[in-house]
């Protein structure tokens, strides 16, 4: 597990290079491009460099909310608007539908659909931007890979806990906040046996609002940026930000770490690792930061 204090493009280079993983054929770079209206998704001048030096293509799937990015035509108008456009290709994975991924152990589902465009990569750079969630309690690496590669209706197959594939969800009937987490982290397991090690992970701690880029309005970020996390274990570089948030001398933590608890958020990370997809254990590795004039 590797860990830089300072965000900045040299710096997400330097940490990917760390982890001793190229990113090689045709790579998705699978990262959350951001609701119409959201300033907080992961700056594209920071991320831009990466971006390039993996040759990568940025892959999204539709919302199961109405929104700016529920067809793929208004996505990538959005993914233009937040510059992602102009950096690399954007493929909206789910524009011409989906597939379905087996789960070997999970008791809610027993299939994952995916976006049908994400078969046509060899690795996947999961680029996360870590912060608060409305309904998982926290976004990380784990809900960038279960609900973001999911197409629209798998995003509703994961939600309702494998009850209904139907567009937008009733979010007044969904089920118990374990069963949603439970069935994220199965959908996880289906897009990690597909991929075996053709896949890493980068969480950027920044912009640390409650809520996610999904939503429109956010709330107001209250606690300053933690750094740059990356591991080949998504459920270590997940937890490594969970205890970053909880041993930060910040006061303004304590309405993510709200957020958190009041979604029974970690309760992803565990069961996450009793199917085996990674440790809750971690060792930290500094990073040297470097100077640089692209902060985000």
């Amino acid at each position: 597990m590797f860990f830089c204090p300072r965000i900045t493009a040299d710096n997400l280079i330097k940490i990917y290079k760390a982890l001793g993983r190229d990113a090689k054929g045709r790579v998705a770079v699978k990262l959350s491009t951001g609701e119409a209206g959201n300033p907080n998704h992961l700056s594209t001048d920071v991320i831009k460099g990466l971006v390039h030096l993996v040759n990568g293509t940025i892959v999204e799937c539709n919302t199961a909310y109405e929104g700016s990015r529920m067809n793929a035509q208004d996505h990538l108008q959005t993914a233009a608007e937040h510059g992602f456009t102009a950096i690399a290709e954007v493929n909206i994975m789910d524009a011409d539908g989906d597939v379905a991924l087996p789960v070997q152990k999970g008791k809610h589902l027993k299939e994952n659909y995916v976006g049908k465009n994400y078969l046509d990569y060899d690795f996947t750079v999961v680029l996360s931007h870590f912060k608060g969630h409305p309904m998982a309690g926290f976004g990380g690496a784990l809900k960038n890979v279960a609900i973001g590669i999911a197409s629209s209706a798998g995003k509703a197959w994961i939600h309702t806990a494998g009850k209904s594939r139907m567009v937008p969800v009733d979010w007044e009937n969904v089920p118990p906040q374990e069963d949603f987490l439970e069935s994220m982290a199965e959908a996880c397991e289906s897009v990690f046996d597909h991929v075996g090690d053709k896949i890493l992970y980068i969480n950027v701690a920044n912009n640390l609002s409650v809520d996610c880029d999904c939503c429109a309005e956010p709330e107001p970020i209250r606690m300053l940026d933690i750094g740059i996390f990356a591991s080949l274990d998504p459920v270590a570089v997940d937890r490594a930000c969970i205890d970053a948030v909880y041993s930060s001398s910040d006061p303004g933590k304590v309405h993510l770490i709200e957020r958190i608890e009041e979604r029974n958020g970690t309760y992803l990370l565990k069961y996450a690792e009793e199917l085996g997809l990674g440790r809750n254990e971690y060792e930290l590795v500094m990073v040297d930061p470097s100077a640089s004039d692209e902060e985000i």
